[in-house]
């Protein structure tokens, strides 16, 4: 059975526009890139566990901080290339930027080195409009904004 992750899609109104907070993916293999490399903050969820509950505490894993109290919108689920599930809510709130502070993994880099090196799940993360976000996002989790815009509107 494919692996299962949980995220939330914080998103808030600026300049009468909705927004949504997207990661950088952390480590080596992401950091020159730009386009496709950018996640929901999400993670794993056990069979067993309220996929709703593991949302919110992978925001804060992955952002340092944890997200905002009020109402989740489902957003449904995408299956990412690798066959990863990714189910996702949307929740209103605001972010300071400034402030993630990601969990962090090891890695053997540089590879076949023998050493092994810490590095942030998600080394920064950003505000962007929907159009905009649909570009840096994974591919396919450019469906959330899809469904995000059909549950609460553009703006």
């Amino acid at each position: 059975m494919p692996p299962v992750s949980a995220g939330l899609l914080l998103h808030r109104w600026r300049d009468g526009r909705r927004e949504v907070l997207l990661g950088h993916m952390g480590g080596p293999f992401w950091s020159r890139k730009d386009e496709g490399a950018w996640s929901i903050p999400k993670g794993g969820c056990e069979p067993d566990e309220d996929a709703l509950a593991a949302a919110r505490r992978e925001f804060t894993e992955e952002m340092g901080t944890a997200p905002p109290d009020g109402p989740a919108v489902e957003l449904g689920e995408v299956r990412q290339r690798g066959g990863k599930r990714v189910m996702a809510w949307a929740v209103e709130g605001d972010l300071d930027t400034a402030s993630v502070a990601s969990n962090t993994f090891e890695l053997e880099w540089p590879p076949r080195s023998g050493r092994m090196q810490a590095f942030p799940e998600v080394d920064r993360a950003e505000w962007f409009d929907l159009d905009t976000a649909r570009r840096k996002l994974v591919r396919a989790q450019a469906a959330l904004i899809d469904a995000l815009e059909e549950q609460l509107g553009a703006g």
